[in-house]
């Protein structure tokens, strides 16, 4: 596997090395030895599917607050989207940066998503699908997010967002941990 460190500290896309022949291709996805020599998370206490009808469809941006925050590994098993994190860090170099790639089923990378850090994606094709292995069991006082286009955070989405839940569409603006609430375009103290 290679992994390839994003510009937020933690963060991964991670390419399988592919054995081909002409059935096609074997590769690993995970390795608890290679995961761990770079001290990234190796228990996976739960695995969540999300299945998407439309292309335009968007989720996110999702995490959980502390002290539930949660790693995960994502990979989308068909379809495509455009995958996007955002460091909510406050000690991070990359605080309120984000960074979005496309995930597939034809490319088959895979991102590591550190404790922090919000993800969510746009699908770019109908029928897609997400699978993740996730690093904390689901705890739903804990689940929140921010808004997809909040100002404060300028991130680029590659079309029109067509389908989004009533919830993820009414996150409100981004207030800092020390209840600042970011203005657009405005630097964090």
């Amino acid at each position: 596997m290679l992994f390839h460190e994003l510009p937020m500290p933690g963060a991964y896309v991670i390419e399988p090395e592919r054995i081909e022949d002409e059935r096609g291709f074997f590769a690993r996805w995970f390795c608890e030895k290679e995961f761990a020599a770079r001290g990234l998370n190796t228990a996976w206490p739960q695995c969540n599917t999300s299945f998407n009808v439309h292309a335009g469809t968007l989720r996110g941006m999702h995490y959980q607050a502390a002290p539930h925050e949660e790693v995960k590994l994502i990979l989308c098993a068909r379809g495509a989207v455009h995958d996007v994190l955002l460091d909510l860090r406050p000690d991070s170099p990359a605080y309120l940066r984000s960074h979005g790639f496309e995930l597939s089923a034809e490319n088959h990378l895979l991102v590591y998503v550190p404790r922090g850090v919000a993800h969510g994606f746009l699908t770019l094709a109908d029928v897609t699908e997400v699978l993740y292995l996730m690093g904390m069991p689901y705890v739903p006082e804990s689940n929140t997010g921010v808004r997809w286009n909040d100002p404060a955070f300028k991130i680029q989405w590659p079309g029109p967002v067509r389908l989004i839940s009533p919830k993820d569409a009414s996150f409100p603006d981004y207030v800092h941990p020390a209840g600042i609430q970011i203005a657009a375009g405005a630097t964090t103290p």
